[in-house]
């Protein structure tokens, strides 16, 4: 129920039910995975938990045949429903088709054979949808917290955790002492064999949660394979590896069982050739 304000005399605003849908359907998109109960949504629009029922299933209807996801009903005295993000194939290869010309631009190739791509990492457009890609590959893992390294890592977790309603932890290669007491480990980077630390304050993870891990670029895995043991210092689950971008070489990685969005086969500094597949 909503009281506004009109002439200075309370008025109560009857919503009509392409109303309640219209603005239900905004608090699902904009809180995903979040739990609503029916009674929050009786009392705010009043209307019936019958009436409510109803615009779920409609709501839900619309969504799945739209390709954006689905509406998940909780049984019970009070009774709930949670939204669970999606995207279909075809929109994911059409993002990915899209992505994979703007990496190859031959401008992107640095020296060394490296290929620049901090513009698109940081692009809300480009994150939003990575994020909401990773989302659905996830969206059954009940993540309760989206692990990366700094920094390019944390614009691709922010959307994924938007998505998951889950919590963002940076791991850091330098602790700081404006975060307290913190777990350090060491690992070996996959390329070069050195031997580097990474932090997260004691305070960002709790014991006992599924953390999925979000990588921009893996060259050699030595990175993500840290943010695993990371994760077992933590006492906590392990609920998947997202990567943007892996490389196709070295073949063999220090972590197995990862998903990657798209595969640099190989960088031509000469030419300016960047081969992406996905």
């Amino acid at each position: 129920m909503y009281y506004g304000k009109n002439k200075g005399e309370d008025k109560i605003i009857k919503f009509k039910r392409s109303q309640r849908v219209a603005l239900m359907a905004m608090e699902f998109l904009f809180s995903a995975n979040k739990t609503f109960s029916l009674n929050y949504f009786c009392e705010k629009y009043d209307a019936a938990k019958s009436s409510v029922s109803e615009d779920l299933f409609h709501l839900n209807t619309t969504f799945k045949q739209n390709g954006l996801g689905e509406i998940i009903s909780n049984a019970g005295a009070t009774g709930g429903a949670y939204f669970i993000p999606k995207i279909t194939t075809e929109k994911t290869q059409e993002f990915l088709t899209d992505l994979k010309g703007k990496l190859q631009a031959k401008e992107r190739v640095l020296p060394g054979g490296y290929l620049y791509y901090s513009d698109l990492i940081f692009d809300p457009k480009i994150t939003n949808m990575l994020g909401l890609i990773f989302a659905s590959k996830y969206a059954e893992k009940k993540v309760d917290y989206c692990l990366t390294m700094e920094t390019k890592g944390i614009p691709i977790a922010m959307a994924t955790a938007n998505y998951l309603n889950a919590e963002v932890v940076v791991a850091r290669r330098e602790a700081k002492v404006t975060e307290g007491p913190v777990v350090t480990i060491n690992y070996v980077t996959g390329s070069t064999r050195r031997i580097q630390t990474m932090s997260i304050t004691k305070k960002a993870i709790k014991p006992g949660k599924r953390i999925l891990i979000i990588d921009d670029f893996m060259k050699a895995g030595g990175a993500a394979k840290g943010l695993v043991e990371l994760v077992k210092e933590f006492s906590c689950s392990l609920a998947g590896i997202g990567v943007v971008i892996d490389s196709q070489n070295p073949e063999n990685k220090m972590v197995n069982d990862y998903f990657s969005l798209l595969k640099l086969k190989s960088v031509n500094e000469l030419t300016g050739e960047v081969d992406i597949i996905y």
